[in-house]
């Protein structure tokens, strides 16, 4: 997990399949990363504002109740405490620091489950920049308190009616709007998809979990590390990040999908947004729309950089159903006094079935990305409960 190279290639996916005129955009978002990425001024500005405006490092949480019932020591990185209530925003403090280092003055967004858009929203204001997401239509309905969020922030937020009107759907309307607007505007991807640079570029930023994860792990166990690591995955950055503390140790990765978003497990080599990668298709190639009861699931694919773990078979990539998801954030609330996003849940309901299955042996350290808090999710919750 470490520089692609200019192709930005994870062996065969990545890549940069872009109309002509984005061609140009994203060389030049690829060569101020570049530039930036070695510049300790944009790093100190970086860390500072991670520290003082988010609230990093977040802490470590043993999860005493519920790891005594399962018969493992479970240990939540929670990124549900960082500013905003997600990991979204470590991603979007970089790219909008990067988009300001470049002289853009506006951010253009997509976003399912919201959290992305208000990360947008919120650093947006912080450093003076405009604003706009785009979100499909389905997911400003069930997360209405997060479209609210964003206004309130000053963002504009942008319906997408067309498809499935869901993450998909915002995300080819994001694109489409970049295109006229390369000049003034810095397309902000929320996760590691699209083209290159995106992915790469996503993942460092998100990595600061898996670092901070690695050095408390250190402190905490005996073995340094954990026995497997575990995040929930859509496009797949909270996972990435995290991944990228622990891949070259001993640590089994286990990435967890929502049944009817699994791009990783079940998909099938293809192009979308901008990248080669893994997706949902049907028999004549076409993307079959994704399900999730988790807005931030609902994607049809997976990032690049997971289907290249997924063939190297250094992450394993498994699935979750709406149910599973569901019983599990509310065990882990009445258990731990957290609740979690429903996203997140889905990593907590593999862990439970894993481990009544026996899958995970007694004893075993796993660690969980939290990857949200579950504010967001009230609405679809009191539906489900």
């Amino acid at each position: 997990m470490s520089d692609p190279g200019r192709q930005g290639r994870f062996g065969e996916y990545g890549g940069g399949y872009v109309p002509e005129s984005l061609v140009a955009a994203c060389r030049e978002v690829e060569e101020a990363f570049r530039e930036a990425w070695v510049d300790p001024g944009f790093r100190g500005s970086l860390a500072r504002l991670l520290a003082v405006h988010i609230g990093r490092p977040t802490p470590l949480t043993p999860v005493r109740r519920l790891s005594a019932e399962l018969g493992i020591n479970l240990l939540l990185k929670r990124e549900d405490l960082a500013h905003t209530g997600s990991h979204k925003i470590n991603n979007v403090t970089g790219q909008a620091l990067l988009a300001s280092r470049m002289g853009k003055t506006r951010l253009i967004a997509e976003t399912g489950a919201g959290q992305h858009g208000v990360a947008t929203a919120t650093v947006a204001a912080l450093l003076g920049l405009k604003a706009t997401v785009f979100m499909g239509e389905r997911d400003i309905e069930r997360q209405a308190l997060n479209v609210f969020r964003m206004r309130m922030l000053g963002a504009e937020v942008i319906p997408v009616g067309t498809g499935s009107r869901t993450l998909k759907d915002a995300t080819s309307q994001a694109m489409r709007h970049w295109v006229g607007a390369t000049e003034d505007s810095y397309y902000c991807v929320g996760s590691v998809i699209g083209p290159h640079p995106y992915p790469w570029m996503v993942r460092t930023f998100q990595r600061v979990i898996g670092d901070e994860a690695r050095g408390q792990c250190a402190s905490e166990l005996s073995t340094g590390v954990p026995d497997y690591v575990v995040a929930c995955v859509g496009g797949g950055s909270n996972a990435a990040g995290t991944f990228a503390g622990f891949v070259d140790t001993s640590a089994r990765l286990v990435g967890v999908e929502a049944e009817g978003g699994a791009g990783a497990a079940l998909g099938r080599a293809g192009v979308l947004h901008g990248a080669r990668s893994l997706f949902l298709q049907d028999g004549h190639g076409q993307i079959v729309e994704a399900h999730s009861v988790a807005a931030g699931l609902d994607y049809p694919g997976v990032g690049p950089e997971h289907a290249y773990l997924r063939d190297l078979g250094r992450a394993r990539y498994v699935t979750v159903t709406d149910d599973e998801a569901i019983s599990a954030l509310v065990r882990l609330a009445r258990t731990e006094g957290i609740v979690p996003a429903i996203e997140s849940a889905h990593a907590v309901a593999w862990v439970i079935r894993a481990a009544g299955a026996g899958e995970l042996p007694s004893g075993a350290t796993v660690l969980l990305t939290l990857s949200g808090r579950g504010d967001k999710d009230v609405s679809t919750l009191k539906e489900q409960l």
